[in-house]
């Protein structure tokens, strides 16, 4: 079986993409774009270095780089630089007149480099728009990269990984080698020299997390949804076409995102990594058991399947005939959710996508699987 590739960020849907998706639309549609990205903070700033928010000179804001706090002084400063200004690193400090002018009074700092794009429509710009066009194409094929920037915008870089670990090309500079790993191992920017001494901001650009959902059943049209509110990318796999129709699932793309096939053919094909989740909500053991063969054969973070303690245990003693170890089995989390007493298709796909952030995120509530207590 051949699952057709990601399509290109102009025609994905808006819910799960990264900023600079958008920013690369809306120069494509002609318009001047600028991009405003956190390259430090202190104390108590609400986003981590990296985060980053494009505007583009009609209006539309994606993205964010506070709390809600500065987001409008950035935004002032933005159209200013899409008009002919020079890139700017924009200083938001408690002692600082402009924070209190924003509403920053929280105790932190915050720095925000903002340039425009190098477009027609933007001829100043400094950010080249074959970088931005490479760097959304690296994480439309959800290959995870670094982009090297100094903080005049005179330099940018991008340094994409091999499939295998570490990364294409490395820099020359050993400085910056270990900075990008670092970023990567993270997911956060940060601010290093080189051996030159110049200030590089190294910024990680990250595929979004997936979720692969076996089974086109009620509850996989509410975690389809929940999914990509959360910035997850949500797959639905089903080879019954009656229930995987974009009808059901508004949004998803049939043979890409929404796919009518046997699990076992569809997974393989779709490369399962260690940003993935997978959960299989069929209660049929003939789609159950080959989703959980070849996601335990994965590096998929999250693994959860559907079902009764009776059925959980059922599932369990044929994987475990098959071969598979108890440490193995130990990855699979059934009956799949938090145990908040949910009732209904709606609460229990909110009480699966909560188990799936808190494994993600290393939370207390991972490691307390209320459904395995008697």
């Amino acid at each position: 079986m051949t699952v057709t590739p990601p399509h290109p960020p102009e025609e994905i849907q808006k819910s799960a993409r990264h900023p600079l998706d958008h920013a690369l639309h809306w120069v494509r549609e002609g318009q001047a774009v600028a991009i405003a990205t956190v390259t430090g903070t202190w104390g108590s700033s609400p986003r981590p270095a990296g985060s980053c928010m494009v505007m583009a000179v009609n209006g539309r804001v994606e993205g964010s780089v506070s709390g809600g706090c500065v987001e409008a002084d950035v935004m002032h400063n933005a159209l200013r630089i899409m008009g002919g200004d020079p890139p700017q690193v924009l200083d938001y400090g408690v002692s600082s007149a402009r924070a209190w002018e924003v509403g920053l009074a929280c105790g932190g700092r915050l720095e925000v480099l903002v340039e425009a794009v190098r477009s027609p429509a933007c001829p100043v710009g400094t950010w080249p728009l074959d970088t931005l066009e490479h760097a959304c194409a690296l994480m439309a094929a959800r290959r995870p990269a670094v982009l090297l920037r100094t903080l005049d915008a005179a330099h940018h870089h991008i340094l994409a990984t091999r499939p295998e670990g570490g990364l294409e090309e490395p820099p020359h500079d050993t400085a910056l080698g270990h900075a990008a790993l670092h970023a990567l191992r993270t997911g956060r920017g940060l601010l290093t020299p080189d051996s030159a001494g110049q200030t590089w901001f190294v910024q990680p650009l990250l595929p979004p997390p997936r979720l692969l959902i076996v089974g086109a059943v009620h509850i996989a049209q509410h975690l389809a949804r929940l999914a990509a509110l959360t910035g997850f990318d949500p797959v639905v796999v089903d080879p019954r076409e009656a229930l995987a129709t974009p009808e059901r699932f508004p949004g998803l793309v049939p043979g890409q995102t929404l796919i009518p096939e046997w699990p076992d053919e569809a997974l393989p094909a779709l490369g399962i990594d260690s940003t993935t989740a997978l959960v299989t909500l069929t209660h049929d053991a003939k789609l159950d058991d080959p989703t959980l063969e070849t996601a335990l054969g994965s590096p998929a973070f999250y693994i959860g399947a559907l079902g009764s303690r009776k059925t959980q245990a059922s599932r369990i003693e044929r994987l475990r005939q098959l071969g598979y170890t108890p440490e193995a089995l130990a990855r699979i989390r059934g009956p799949v959710g938090l145990a908040i007493g949910a009732v209904g298709a709606e609460e229990i796909a909110l009480s699966i996508l909560a188990d799936i952030v808190a494994v993600r995120r290393n939370g207390p509530l991972a490691t307390r699987r209320g459904w395995d207590s008697p």
